[in-house]
């Protein structure tokens, strides 16, 4: 088993911007290169950690570049540092470098649209508890709702790279297909596939709530049809999901009906990442009457699924 690493060490560094680049309406793909001490902190670190951003000294893009349900939004002064799982993370030489996925929906991200090449910005990281890898498993099943996308983005690529012997299915899905934080290509034989899978050799399966790519319904509902489809050995297989609650619970129930091991990146509030403030509390499961929490940003953000009580 590859276990998770928690790093208590809580490291500063500066990134410089290499690039920061539009995908569809409304999501970014921010790709930052590290300093050396930022080198050193993330080298080698497991997928489904995140980072802090400090964004208060961002600049305000003009007032055509803002969406207009953001306009009043967007004047927000901006305290807090913003977290953020990563996408990818390439180490080349002894140098590092992450990517991260983010959408835009508030004062923080609209300001994000203006790093260009070059920009630096001060990270806090890398934090929190990662995905455990299972070397014993054959099929690891990726379940990702709307932003739940990154972390999977870089387990994918992990597992291909270090784990060539694990077979890995990606599901994704949103509410529409927009929503999708993918590039969506068509295969004449294979129909609809995403290509940030497709490019490390991943099979990958899409639901939208109102069908405009793939199955309309749920993702958990397409997981669900290739479980019955292919009857993998459980014992063999293991699910990874990143996304809403509701959705996480869903993909809880449903590793629990087959007996699936079960790892999910919960989505909670943090305001410093660090369990000072204590505003990222998730329920855990404890087996009785008495009630327990886990933070969020310390105890995960990823945890075993039997270990959460969804309600």
């Amino acid at each position: 088993m590859e276990n998770a690493t928690k790093n208590t060490d809580k490291t500063i560094s500066t990134a410089k911007v290499r690039s920061n680049l539009p995908l569809g309406p409304c999501f970014y793909r921010l790709s930052l290169d590290l300093d050396e001490v930022g080198c050193r902190a993330f080298s080698g670190i497991n997928p489904g950690r995140f980072v802090e951003l400090r964004l208060s000294e961002l600049a305000i893009p003009h007032s055509e570049s803002i969406p207009d349900e953001l306009a009043d939004a967007a004047q927000r002064k901006i305290i807090l540092s913003r977290p953020f799982s990563l996408c990818d993370v390439k180490e080349t030489d002894g140098k590092v470098s992450i990517d991260i996925l983010f959408k835009v929906l508030g004062a923080a991200t609209v300001r994000m649209t203006t790093l260009k090449p070059g920009d630096e910005l001060t990270i806090i990281g890398p934090l929190g508890n990662g995905f455990k890898i299972d070397e014993t498993k054959t099929n690891a099943l990726l379940v990702a709702g709307g932003l739940g996308a990154p972390p999977l983005q870089h387990l994918a690529d992990h597992i291909k790279v270090n784990y060539p012997h694990m077979r890995v299915v990606a599901f994704a899905g949103a509410q529409t297909y927009d929503q999708l934080p993918f590039t969506v290509l068509i295969d004449n034989e294979e129909g609809l596939f995403l290509e940030e899978f497709s490019r490390m050799r991943v099979e990958s399966h899409i639901a939208t709530d109102d069908g405009s790519a793939g199955l309309k319904g749920f993702v958990t509902q397409r997981l669900a049809q290739w479980i019955e489809e292919h009857q993998p050995d459980t014992s063999d297989s293991i699910i990874y999901s990143c996304g809403p609650e509701p959705m996480l619970a869903s993909v809880a129930k449903l590793a629990g009906e087959h007996d699936i091991d079960c790892q999910v990146s919960m989505e909670s509030m943090m305001a410093c990442g660090i369990g000072l403030c204590q505003s990222c509390v998730v329920k855990a499961n404890t087996g009785s009457d008495e009630t327990s929490y886990k933070l969020c940003c310390l105890d995960g953000p990823v945890f075993d699924s039997k270990d959460i009580d969804f309600g």
